[in-house]
């Protein structure tokens, strides 16, 4: 069978029955995620309308200008987001700077390097093709500099005696964080890993499972996904070694000490 089965508003409509079921079967329950589910789902219709509008007009205009304004509007949602899953955060402008400025260097570096030399866009910006894989590198890296950074700062929270003992005894800032340092890169790389050993065995990642029901051959969208899976491991690794340098710089300072004062209290107060 070739090409792709369109859907109707309708067909849509009536997936979304089994979110309401699973927000009925909370107030059953008494979970208290009626509330949440339902507003989660109301929340992500209307920005896949909007952003389905945005996109359809960014693809018409084609400018590298508008392109590159879509492109740090998502960076600075992406950046607060990570921001405010922080149980301590970095206060000032450190708290969603840091997680936004360590995404845009690693997905910037990863996605120019993919339009220019894999995919061969022309020209290699193009909204069509730049946009969508920016998207899907920075949500994933998201989550990893996410959970990298939260760890990192509840490991030092926790832990302040052990590194402060670490520092009397004659270590470096970066020597006396760094089990906690690594510690936090190992989380925030986890999920990608487990993405990757569960492909194709366990789960058909998403964009695979797209193209195949849009009518590509397998083979085809198995080397895009192989492409993209690389390619978003590669900006997560990157993103979340900059982001954990980034806290451990910020939460000490040139004389080697431990600045936790630069955190704000549980969840940003």
């Amino acid at each position: 069978m070739s090409g792709y089965i369109a859907l109707s508003y309708c067909d849509v409509t009536l997936a979304a029955v089994f979110l309401i079921l699973n927000a009925g079967l909370s107030l059953w329950l008494q979970l208290g995620l009626a509330q949440q589910m339902l507003i989660a789902g109301a929340r992500m219709v209307v920005q896949l309308l909007a952003i389905g509008l945005v996109l359809k007009a960014v693809f018409a205009a084609g400018s590298p200008l508008v392109t590159l304004a879509l492109a740090l509007v998502m960076v600075a949602f992406a950046g607060r987001e990570i921001w405010a899953r922080q149980e301590r955060r970095l206060s000032g402008a450190w708290g969603p700077g840091l997680g936004a400025v360590a995404m845009t260097v690693a997905g910037s570096l990863v996605i120019i390097f993919a339009l220019t030399q894999q995919i061969g866009a022309e020209p290699w910006w193009s909204p069509r093709y730049a946009l969508p894989l920016f998207g899907m590198i920075l949500g994933n890296t998201m989550t990893g500099v996410s959970l990298g950074l939260d760890t990192l700062s509840s490991s030092l929270w926790r832990d302040n005696r052990a590194v402060e003992a670490r520092l009397l005894l004659g270590a470096t800032r970066w020597e006396a964080v760094r089990p906690f340092a690594r510690r936090a890169m190992r989380s925030g790389m986890t999920p990608i890993l487990n993405s990757m050993a569960a492909s194709g065995v366990i789960s058909l990642p998403g964009m695979m499972t797209g193209q195949i029901l849009s009518g590509v051959d397998p083979t085809e969208a198995m080397k895009y996904q192989l492409l993209i899976i690389f390619l978003i491991a590669g900006a997560t690794g990157l993103g979340v070694v900059l982001s954990i340098a980034g806290g451990v710089w910020r939460l000490t300072d040139e004389r080697h000490r431990l600045r936790l004062d630069r955190l704000g209290g549980i969840d940003g107060g």
